[in-house]
């Protein structure tokens, strides 16, 4: 077994899991909270303040990535406080905010050609997604 054999048997392994994760990750209000608990660790009533969203429905988005294992959760005295449990959705985060909100300097290249540059356009340039800078 040649290398690029061995590699591409181990990316065939991964990929059932990534694409769980991505689609996990891929709704808005997801990626959203998901930005919001990488910047700390705040209270359900801190997001619900910060992001505008209604108890009832945060409460479902929390839980499902709390489902995945996603998040982690304290308590402290009435309060539950949000974290990332997974590192791996903090490089995610990272990477996603260097791609769409920096400059993407310091990330990895795939493979020999460069990442294209976004559309521009008045459709992207107003709706481009926005993702908050992961404190670490």
């Amino acid at each position: 077994m040649t290398m690029a054999t061995a590699d591409l048997d181990a990316m065939k392994a991964q990929v059932p899991e990534v694409a769980e994760l991505l689609r996990t990750i891929a709704t808005p209000t997801r990626l959203l909270l998901l930005c919001q608990i990488a910047q700390g660790e705040p209270s359900v009533a801190d997001l619900e303040r910060d992001l505008g969203l209604r108890q009832p429905g945060l409460s479902q988005q929390l839980a499902e990535l709390r489902r995945f294992d996603l998040v982690k959760t304290r308590r402290e005295s009435r309060s539950i406080h949000y974290s990332i449990a997974d590192p791996r959705v903090r490089t995610l985060l990272g990477a996603l905010h260097a791609i769409f909100c920096g400059d993407g300097a310091g990330l990895p290249a795939l493979g020999a050609e460069p990442l294209a540059e976004p559309a521009r356009g008045p459709a992207s340039s107003t709706q481009a997604a926005r993702f908050a800078r992961v404190v670490r």
